[in-house]
């Protein structure tokens, strides 16, 4: 890292509260777009339903795996706030081509038109503006979470590391809860253009902010490619390949601390993985050079990033399941009594149900259960980070099931008396317990991918918890695809689970059902992982650094 100054304590904190009034500004701009845009595809762009739900999923997916080019990029050629800065011109022009779309007749399909009415300059810009997007909004999410934490990276800033993710969090639950509410209301009820005018205006004034809190940022200096710095290990492991595995550790190649860059952290070797050691033999008469011997050190990263893979792959199935609340149950909302007294609650409004019950249980999280169990476990996050995400897959696979016994009882209703529908807050279950996953899950996971990240790795390896959001994404569409594929053909209608528009005539509640089994065999591979894992740092490294931090005054 740049050296900090001497009044860091204070001037990093007024930088951070910079940087997460940004996080809410922006954040409120992506989900009031991302709970709207199914019904702007579906009535706007005459789309159907299930290429509504996949194009929203498909440009979700495609914002989450973008977020590996802000991390790259961040890691290796500029600053984490540069990074944040050019992504969001990026989100912000194109933010401004959907409202243009929006706003002009011209760029609208005819009313009367049935199918294939997104063609030409209509589609031109439709796509354009969804690419553009994606690859901004994606950037700012690769580079913003680890600008934070770059904050409190150090040892003795280990308990604030963990309250500054769950702050995170709630930065991003208030502004998604203004997006679902007021921006989503203005869309549905006023005009579209308004509330994507609104979503313009809102990163503007949030990236101004970030700017101008350049002088308190400490701010992580680039380093070399991280993704070469694999390459070279896998490569030279192949090379060596027939030579002899050493008898110690103490033989493998390693620099000292002299010669280290000030930004670089020294990892102990492991024997996980042992094969990759042979890339940090240096031959006899040899002179070290890069793509002939690598070091310890870069061993190790490579070790600790293929020891993630399996966290990441397994947490991606929870992802495919909130897919399904951002799109099948935002249009089950549409057709149920939307009616609080006098009030219509728009039916992408419906996800404020799970981030109010966040917006009271990460406060109540934060104060009252992580002191609590940090003194049983003596752990600073309270828990691992791991366990918290346990949690989440948990209580994911209850979500699902309880969203098809909810569709169940929607669907016969609607088929008894359409006019008389079941209430809109039926929703209400599967959304905040679906809320409570996502506050354990996604916080455990950020937490997670920075803590155990080598340091020049830490953008990207936070990426990770946006790729689980991306394959999730992705995933949902194929299955989707898949098995309306498949029930079209078994079935005696001939039409498949999720055919049509008309959500009483197909079986979204066994889709539901499906990804409820496939969550609970998701949970048992996630525990057996998660079990394998080895932390970086040891059990006894955590209890001494605890301590030492309860002796340590904190600067607030």
């Amino acid at each position: 890292d740049s050296p900090p100054p001497a009044s860091f304590s204070v001037s990093s904190h007024s930088g951070i509260r910079k940087g997460v009034l940004l996080l809410a500004l922006d954040t409120m701009a992506f989900v009031a777009n991302m709970c709207s845009l199914v019904l702007y595809f579906l009535y706007m762009m005459h789309l159907d339903l299930a290429h509504s739900a996949n194009l929203l999923t498909n440009f979700m997916g495609s914002t989450y795996l973008l977020s590996l080019v802000g991390g790259f990029i961040s890691d290796t050629y500029l600053s984490r706030f540069t990074t944040c800065l050019i992504f969001g011109a990026v989100e912000i022009l194109a933010l401004a081509m959907t409202t243009v779309q929006a706003y002009s007749k011209h760029l609208h399909p005819k009313e009367t038109c049935l199918t294939k009415c997104v063609e030409g300059r209509i589609a031109a810009v439709l796509y354009a503006s969804l690419c553009l997007l994606a690859l901004g909004t994606g950037g700012v999410r690769g580079a913003l979470p680890a600008l934070g934490a770059d904050q409190f990276n150090r040892k003795e800033e280990a308990k604030s590391l963990a309250t500054y993710f769950n702050w995170f969090m709630l930065s991003t639950i208030v502004g998604s809860t203004i997006g679902v509410t007021a921006i989503v209301t203005v869309s549905t009820e006023v005009a579209w253009y308004w509330g994507f005018l609104i979503c313009t205006v809102a990163p503007i004034i949030g990236f101004a902010v970030l700017a101008m809190g350049k002088p308190f940022y400490r701010l992580q200096i680039p380093g070399d490619s991280p993704i070469i710095r694999v390459i070279q290990v896998i490569v030279v492991a192949i090379k060596n390949r027939h030579l002899p595995h050493p008898g110690s550790s103490h033989q493998l190649y390693e620099i000292s601390e002299k010669e280290s860059n000030y930004n670089e952290e020294k990892i102990a070797h492991t024997d996980q993985f042992s094969y990759l050691d042979k890339a940090a033999i240096l031959g006899k008469d040899s002179k070290p050079q890069p793509w002939k011997v690598c070091t310890v050190t870069q061993v190790e990263e490579v070790k600790v990033l293929t020891r993630m893979l399996p966290i990441l792959f397994s947490t991606i199935i929870m992802n495919t399941c909130l897919a399904q609340l951002q799109t099948f149950s935002v249009q089950q909302g549409n057709t149920m009594d939307r009616h609080l007294g006098r009030i219509e609650v728009p039916a992408p409004s419906i996800p404020i149900i799970p981030l109010l019950f966040m917006s009271i249980l990460i406060p109540l999280y934060e104060f009252f259960f992580v002191p609590f169990a940090r003194k049983i476990t003596k752990h600073p996050s309270g828990i691992t980070q791991l366990q918290r995400v346990g949690v989440g897959l948990v209580l994911c696979a209850i979500s699902m099931t309880i969203a098809g016994i909810v569709e169940v009882k929607r669907k016969n209703q609607a088929n008894k008396d359409v006019t008389k529908p079941i209430s809109l807050f039926w929703l209400s279950f599967q959304y905040g317990i679906f809320g409570i996953a996502d506050m354990f899950t996604v916080v455990g996971l950020l937490e997670f991918f920075y803590r155990e990240a080598p340091t020049g790795m830490k953008s990207l390896s936070t990426s990770f918890t946006w790729i689980s959001f991306s394959f999730g994404y992705f995933l949902s569409s194929i299955f989707v695809a898949v098995i309306n594929g498949v029930t079209r053909r078994i079935a005696p209608s001939k039409l498949g689970w999720l055919h049509g528009k008309d959500l009483n005539k197909n079986n979204l509640h066994l889709f539901y059902y499906f990804l409820a089994i496939l969550s609970c065999f998701n949970f048992v591979n996630y525990v057996y992982w998660a079990s394998w894992y080895k932390y970086k740092a040891d059990e006894a490294d955590s209890k001494l650094q605890l301590r030492a931090l309860n002796q340590t005054p904190q600067s607030q």
